[in-house]
């Protein structure tokens, strides 16, 4: 697809791991899969929308009451 061979992916993931370290690997990956997996599910699903009706008694400024 895109012509990345064996020693290209290797010579990447070396980057990698010099740039971000090992302690920091795992953590990467795992929130770049939450990411895609979001981003699956948000483009799936339908749009949600609110259809609950607007309270129409909202409290004035004269109307209060004291005790």
């Amino acid at each position: 697809m895109f012509g990345i061979g064996m020693q290209e992916l290797l010579l990447i993931l070396v980057v990698v791991l010099l740039v971000f370290g090992a302690k920091k690997l795992p953590e990467i990956g795992g929130g770049l899969g939450r990411a895609i997996r979001n981003f699956r599910r948000a483009a799936t699903e339908p749009d949600e929308i609110d259809i609950t009706p607007k309270d129409s008694k909202s409290p004035t400024e004269g109307d209060s009451r004291k005790a």
